[in-house]
């Protein structure tokens, strides 16, 4: 009996362990935790989270084989973005397209073009969501790309605008 309760003693802790691991493992991933320190960012990485914190993308998102011209309203309440790893981002954001709303952090890649950041996904998995492609580049006070959600796809596009205290 004795090898028995050793064995299972045994097996819950290596069982523990994995699980930590692999908790670890995701913690660090999908970049949940700590974040890059503000000082410690480049300049055109500390405008690109000033610009993005208490900010809105309002615009519109187009969906390829629809009529021409049939864009649907499109908003992103964003409270902040922060570098999370080397090229990783964390964006606190609230989705919301009709009847979907939805306020969660998500974890994405940005790579930079000189002096603009571009959310560059593909075949990203955002959880709850599902899987992603896009593009996405921040310039001055607008947004521009493309998106791509299983074989459903098209164009999004629109401005960067401060949040008032009265904004969701």
């Amino acid at each position: 009996m004795a090898i028995v309760g050793r064995l299972f003693r045994l097996t819950i802790t290596l069982i523990l362990l994995v699980v930590m691991l692999g908790v670890g493992w995701a913690v660090g991933r999908l970049g949940y935790g700590s974040t890059v320190p503000v000082a410690s960012l480049e300049d055109r990485e500390r405008q690109f989270s000033d610009r993005m914190k208490a900010a809105s993308l309002v615009g519109h998102f187009t969906v390829d084989g629809r009529e021409r011209g049939s864009a649907e309203e499109d908003r992103y309440d964003i409270a902040s973005v922060e570098k999370v790893g080397e090229d990783r981002w964390r964006f606190n954001v609230r989705m919301h397209h009709g009847t979907f709303d939805v306020t969660m952090p998500v974890v994405v890649p940005v790579k930079w073009v000189d002096d603009t950041p571009v959310v560059s996904m593909t075949d990203w998995e955002i959880p709850t969501l599902g899987t992603f492609t896009c593009r996405v580049m921040f310039h001055g006070d607008r947004y521009a790309g493309t998106w791509q959600h299983g074989k459903v796809g098209g164009l999004m596009y629109g401005r960067i605008e401060k949040q008032t205290q009265t904004q969701p």
